[in-house]
């Protein structure tokens, strides 16, 4: 294999491709990067088993062929060269790196060594405007759970229908979910797919918000495709919990509040609230919401500030980070908070109704 490419270009490859390497394996094969040259193309492919990636750059191919290297020692390499084309000789699997006066060798792996991606039928397969995928992914895939006791709470629940494309993420504590309309040729097949968001955060570093992206899945693996990228996950099995059930449908306590001054308030009242409950108290009456912290040993905080508020008088109280993620991803300036009692689930919807969207924030009981 021989080949020229820009330190650019490859600096950049190696930068997307990395973040898959696993930092300890028993399999040494997935410490390299496989390089694939062929027909002006040059492949980086990087794998951890369950996660795939795969981005093609030009490059110049005057003998095709393949072989794994050493990802971080390659990538330290490419990043000190400087601003000038670099060649790569592969030998066996020996891999000779040239650029202006320095030169290097490294030692890789028989490239049938690597991994083989998973076959996957593209005959079924649908496309999404990256844009949406990108957002769909960016308002839910934080509230994801990170516990290891209820394994299936750790992936992003994908609810594709015909018309229609929702995702789904909660720790049992807190819930985002958002939906959008799919218009256009090309529907997606009827699945509910549970995708680990270590592969969504993949898709959202890989795939430019411009364009489409193109997606299929088999019984274990979802992937995305583009003309120079590629990500492969598995997905994660069993049955998602009935979400729906949680969601209250008769929350009659609505207040409307501007997004950036309620953060700002929880952020302060934070400074003082106990780090294991985080617990903020929070008391609606009308047009004004009044916040007070109390924490054994550290102190005491209260502030108020203006809403707008219809119901009966009411008292809640919220960790404030389960808060303040809600309000950091909310797409409105304002947001609308709807209460029953202190018991009972919270939501937060955009003050527009537009997208569609919403989180869900269990309170906390209140000491007196």
């Amino acid at each position: 294999m021989k080949l020229s490419v820009t330190r650019d270009n490859l600096h950049a490859g190696l930068g997307a491709v990395s973040a898959t390497i696993p930092t300890k394996t028993t399999l040494p094969v997935l410490s390299n990067i496989l390089l694939r040259a062929e027909d002006g193309r040059l492949t980086l492919s990087g794998t951890d088993l369950d996660i795939s990636v795969s981005v093609t750059i030009e490059a110049d191919v005057s003998e095709p062929g393949s072989v794994t290297v050493p990802a971080r020692k390659f990538a330290e390499i490419v990043r000190e060269l400087a601003a000038a084309p670099v060649h790569v000789i592969v030998d066996g699997v020996e891999i000779r790196i040239e650029s202006g006066k320095s030169r290097f060798k490294l030692f890789g792996l028989a490239p049938d060594e690597f991994p083989s991606a998973p076959e996957i039928d593209f005959d079924d397969s649908w496309k999404m405007e990256a844009g949406l995928v990108q957002e769909l992914i960016t308002r839910t895939s934080f509230a994801v759970s990170t516990e290891e006791s209820r394994p299936i709470l750790n992936g992003v629940l994908w609810q594709l229908r015909p018309d229609s494309a929702a995702m789904v993420a909660t720790n049992g504590h807190r819930l985002a979910k958002m939906t959008i309309e799919l218009k256009g040729d090309g529907a997606p097949p009827e699945a509910d797919l549970i995708v680990p968001p270590k592969a969504l955060q993949q898709v959202q570093r890989l795939f430019d918000k411009e364009g489409e992206i193109e997606l299929a899945h088999s019984r274990n693996h979802l992937v995305f495709r583009s003309a120079t990228r590629l990500v492969y996950t598995r997905l994660i099995e069993g049955p998602y919990p009935n979400y729906q059930q949680v969601i209250p449908t008769d929350n009659d306590r609505i207040a409307t509040a501007n997004r950036d001054a309620l953060a700002a308030a929880i952020r302060r009242m934070a400074v003082v609230a106990s780090d294991q409950t985080h617990r903020v108290r929070m008391s609606f009456t009308n047009d004004k919401l009044s916040f007070k912290v109390q924490t054994p040993d550290l102190g005491e905080a209260e502030e108020e500030m203006a809403v707008d508020y219809k119901g009966d008088a009411l008292e809640i109280g919220f960790n404030a980070n389960y808060l303040l993620e809600v309000l950091k991803y909310m797409p409105d300036d304002d947001v609308i908070l709807q209460f029953k009692a202190p018991e009972r689930a919270a939501t937060f919807l955009p003050a527009s109704g537009a997208p569609d969207y919403l989180c869900l924030v269990m309170p906390l009981r209140l000491l007196d």
